[in-house]
């Protein structure tokens, strides 16, 4: 068996517009380029080229119909990085179907539970504990989740394959779904004689279930029309695709940047891409940089935990063991950028080649599709330092020299201007427009943004104006058309005036070596007198009382030192903080689980409830 090649014969179109995704499979399955998938010890086990792609999506096509499905009905797939799920999307696209990605569990046991466990943290799984103990519990809650997408997306099919298809037919029993069934169920059924008749441009292309930071994730319309634009945009003007160019992923499906970033983009670019399951990504994450390198990948995409979970795995001496002198796009976005993680990683594999120029930050959402924003090419990590009180206080970006030592100051990473077509606004509360380096709520106006929220108008005309702009809830600021993040404003704490970002408060205590990355959360709470509260939970290794208890007093004095606040800190089991399903920090769930744990002991936030700006 041999990978799709990285050459092919097939004439670009990368600048010609595909008006819906059969459109640019048709074209792409003429040439040799195509998917390639790699198992956990990191060999080919399975190779889908374009053009076979094509003939068997048709033919599945033909097999759901026959079903008797209506024409835009939902068809819930469980996002396992598989070529059934491939097919399937595909399938629903030349059968006129919806396809809706749903997430994918990962099962853990074993003695290595807890490495194992932290390396799907990292790489934005859901572990499920094995141990008789906790299984019930695990599997109950992805049941649950399952249960409630599938209740709002309300499908006429559903498939998974055979780890998942237990948990999908148990999640739909009480559902109106006409079939649920595995790759092999759906094989087995006859085709139609009925002519295809694929998805139209001002169709829905598919729902995307964003990953649920605060709330209940929620389905986002995406229409053929809109995500063919912003793929269009991807490839031209964020990552510039040439020949030659290879993509290697471990991203999965079921998230916009693994969907239309390293699924559809490739394949509207007819280019080659290799995939690692993200849960053998989370387990040997080193497996990556090998398929980068054997391969010759010069184009990979992650979150910044991706970049860290990498390095914390990776041994100073193994860096020559790799060539990654051909990776000259590493894409970074999805949350919050640290800078300092990457400038690790670009350290340790400088031995290999890796240029730290190829770091190409980027700013998007589902709901715009995907991308908004892209740096620019060759040029790496580009950041802003600015006065931390004056931006707490005023709201105001203004620069300063972090060398001086004089003052605080936080460090933001540029993502770049936006794609064309986009229009970007900063307001203030009042809708305003603020001037440059002034900060305030990112609005966003394009040819890529969503309809709306699936099945739920209040939610959609909360976000999005009649002229179009969406309120995208992210906190910015910018610097000419160049668009700096500096946090989500639903997490955003106010104290005594101040405006203080979560993200500073964790940053602070992961610094101290009992606190490892991605252990901690921190929120706020409103008192029953309305005062809001600074708290940050912690997972901990340390078992020591006395150590905890000073670990606590350096956390107590160090927040105060440098964000001039009180924070109530509490430690917490291991594996009892939650994250998204991009990675992120769930600060929600943080918070309800505090509240059920801690508040009925603790006078002063009895009553309290999580707080909402």
């Amino acid at each position: 068996m041999e990978a799709t090649p990285t050459i092919n014969k097939l004439p670009s179109r990368n600048k010609k517009y595909f008006s819906t995704l059969t459109e640019a499979l048709d074209y792409a399955a003429q040439g040799q380029t195509g998917y390639n998938f790699y198992s956990g010890g990191g060999k080919l086990y399975a190779v889908l080229p374009y053009e076979k792609l094509q003939k068997e999506a048709r033919m599945l096509a033909r097999r759901l119909i026959n079903l008797g499905t209506t024409r835009g009905s939902r068809v819930a797939l469980v996002a396992d990085t598989h070529p059934d799920f491939v097919r399937f999307f595909f399938a629903c696209q030349y059968a006129g179907l919806t396809p809706v990605p749903l997430p994918a569990q990962i099962q853990l046991g074993g003695r290595d539970f807890d490495r194992f466990f932290f390396a799907c943290q990292y790489a934005g799984l859901t572990p499920v504990p094995l141990p008789a103990q906790i299984q019930l519990g695990g599997r109950k809650a992805y049941i649950t989740q399952l249960e409630r997408l599938l209740l709002t997306c309300q499908p006429e099919l559903a498939m998974a394959n055979d780890d998942f298809l237990p948990f999908l037919t148990e999640a739909a029993v009480k559902l109106n779904v006409r079939f649920v069934g595995s790759p092999q169920d759906y094989d087995k059924l006859p085709e139609s004689n009925t002519p295809l008749h694929p998805i139209g441009s001002t169709e829905l292309a598919y729902l995307q279930y964003t990953s649920g930071s605060t709330r209940f994730p929620r389905g986002v319309m995406i229409t053929q029309k809109a995500v063919l634009s912003n793929l269009l945009s991807i490839i031209e003007y964020g990552v510039k695709l040439r020949s030659g160019d290879r993509a290697v992923s471990w991203l999965p499906y079921f998230h916009d940047m693994g969907l239309v970033g390293l699924l559809l983009a490739p394949m509207a670019g007819q280019i080659s891409v290799d995939y690692l399951n993200s849960r053998d990504f989370a387990m040997r994450p080193r497996l990556w940089l090998k398929l980068m390198s054997e391969n010759r990948g010069t184009i990979s995409f992650s979150p910044p935990l991706g970049y860290e979970l990498t390095a914390w795995r990776l041994r100073a001496d193994e860096a020559r063991n790799y060539d990654l002198s051909a990776w000259r796009v590493a894409g970074v976005g999805a949350e919050m950028i640290r800078t300092d993680s990457l400038e690790h990683f670009a350290d340790l594999l400088k031995p290999s080649g890796f240029d730290e120029g190829a770091f190409l930050p980027c700013y998007g959402m589902a709901e715009c599709s995907l991308a908004v924003c892209f740096g620019p090419l060759g040029k790496g990590l580009q950041t802003d330092h600015v006065d931390a009180d004056l931006l707490a206080k005023h709201q105001k970006a203004v620069p300063v020299n972090p060398d001086t030592g004089n003052g605080k100051s936080n460090t933001f990473a540029n993502c770049g201007v936006p794609l064309p077509g986009y229009e970007l606004e900063v307001r203030d509360s009042t809708g305003r427009a603020l001037p440059e380096r002034q900060c305030g709520t990112l609005h966003v106006r394009g040819p890529s943004v969503m309809s709306g929220y699936f099945g739920d108008l209040k939610a959609t005309q909360n976000v999005i104006s009649p002229g179009g702009w969406l309120n995208t809830g992210d906190l910015a600021y910018q610097i000419g058309d160049s668009v700096i993040i500096t946090g989500r404003e639903k997490d955003l704490i106010i104290i005594n005036g101040r405006n203080i970002w979560p993200q500073d408060i964790e940053y602070l205590a992961e610094l101290q070596p009992e606190i490892r990355t991605r252990d901690t959360s921190a929120f706020s709470l409103a008192d029953s007198n309305g005062k809001e509260l600074a708290v940050l939970m912690v997972q901990c290794r340390e078992s020591d009382k006395q150590r905890l208890t000073d670990l606590k007093k350096r956390l107590h004095r160090l927040i105060f030192e440098e964000l001039g606040i009180d924070c109530i800190i509490e430690f917490v089991p291991r594996n009892t903080l939650s994250q998204t399903t991009s990675g992120k920090p769930s600060r929600y769930r943080a918070r309800k689980e505090y509240l059920k744990r801690i508040a009925a002991n603790q006078p002063e936030i009895r009553n309290a409830q999580p707080y909402t700006t």
